[in-house]
C-alpha cells in the first residue's frame, strides 16, 4: 500500500489546533496522525490523496489567526512486521476476550479468540482507536450463522474475528492490492476457510444478496458516499456497523442512514473517534 506522509507545521501549534486538524484531515481521508514538533505528521492513501481538498480545508481552517503550511513525502516501502517489532508494537487484548498479535511474538495474553496478524503495512493490527471499536462490537454481536462483509478490510483482521464468532459466509472488500494480498496471508495464518477476498470499491456490491451484517471501517465522506450501496444489500433486520470518523461527524451520518431506513441503536467512543450501530 503507497501513503504520503504529510507534515503540517501550525503556527500558534496546541492541542486544539492539532486536534482541530486532524479531525479536519480524517474527512478527507487522512487516516492516521502522530505529533510531531510544530504540528501533525499525517497519512494518507496514495489512491485517496486530493490535494485541491487539502488546499480548500486549510483555507477555511475554523480557528482565526491560525497558519499551517505542509509539506509532502513518499515514505519509503519497508518492512513493516520489522518496524512494528523493533518499535515495540506490543499485543493487544480488546475487552479480555480478544487477542491481537503477531508472529514474532512469543509471550502473549491468553483469550478467547486468538487472531494473528502480520501487518505488511502502517497501519491495521487492531491499535488504532476504530478498529479496536469495531472488535468491540463485533464480540457482543450475534454472528453465528450470519454472512458478513467487511468493506475497506485493510489486514482483514474484523473480517477474521466475525469468522472465528461463527459468521458464515464471510466477504472481505479493499481497493488496495496489498491491502487484498496481505489479507488472504493472515486469513491463511489464522486456518480460515470461508473468508472470500475481493479488490475493489463499493461498486462490487451492486447486485450481490443481502448481507446480515455489514461492517464498513473507512472515513466520514467514503461512507457518506457509498451508504446507499450498502444499504441495497441489507434487508430488514441486517446491522451496519461503522467507523472511521469523530463524534461530531454522527448526526451527518446518522442523517444519511435514516434516510436509506436504518434505524440509529448506539455508538461507542475512544478519544473522539466512535464506532456506530444501525439496524435496517
Amino acid at each position: 500500500m503507497k501513503y504520503f506522509e504529510v507534515t503540517f507545521t501550525a503556527q500558534p501549534c496546541n492541542e486544539i489546533v492539532t486536534d482541530v486538524l486532524s479531525a479536519l484531515a480524517g474527512e478527507i481521508g487522512f487516516e492516521s496522525f502522530v505529533e510531531c514538533e510544530g504540528g501533525v505528521q499525517a497519512y494518507v492513501q496514495q489512491s485517496l490523496f486530493d490535494e485541491n481538498a487539502l488546499k480548500e480545508t486549510l483555507a477555511n481552517f475554523p480557528i482565526p489567526d491560525t497558519q499551517i503550511t505542509y509539506t509532502i513525502t513518499e515514505p519509503e516501502d519497508k518492512d513493516w512486521n520489522e518496524e512494528w517489532e523493533k518499535n515495540f508494537f506490543q499485543p493487544i487484548v480488546i475487552e479480555d476476550r480478544c487477542v491481537i498479535h503477531s508472529t514474532f511474538h512469543h509471550d502473549y495474553p491468553q483469550a478467547e479468540y486468538d487472531i494473528v496478524i502480520n501487518p505488511q503495512m502502517a497501519f491495521g493490527t487492531g491499535h488504532h482507536e476504530t478498529t479496536s471499536s469495531i472488535l468491540g462490537e463485533l464480540l457482543d454481536a450475534d454472528l453465528k450463522g450470519k454472512s458478513v462483509l467487511d468493506m475497506g478490510c485493510g489486514t482483514s483482521i474484523l473480517a477474521i474475528l466475525a469468522s472465528m464468532r461463527g459468521a458464515d459466509p464471510v466477504t472481505a472488500i479493499d481497493i488496495d492490492d496489498w491491502c487484498v494480498n496481505n489479507s488472504r496471508d493472515n486469513i491463511a495464518l489464522n486456518n480460515i476457510s470461508n473468508i472470500t477476498v475481493e479488490l475493489g470499491d463499493a461498486s462490487l456490491l451492486k447486485g450481490r444478496k443481502p448481507f446480515d451484517i455489514i461492517i464498513a471501517n473507512i472515513n466520514r465522506n467514503i461512507l457518506l458516499n457509498d451508504m446507499a450501496a450498502y444499504a441495497a444489500c441489507m434487508h430488514k433486520g441486517s446491522e451496519l456497523y461503522m467507523s472511521g470518523f469523530y463524534v461530531e461527524d454522527i448526526p451527518a451520518i446518522r442523517e444519511k442512514a435514516e434516510s436509506l431506513g436504518m434505524t440509529f441503536v448506539h455508538h461507542r467512543e475512544k478519544n473522539r473517534w466512535v464506532a456506530v450501530k444501525f439496524i435496517m
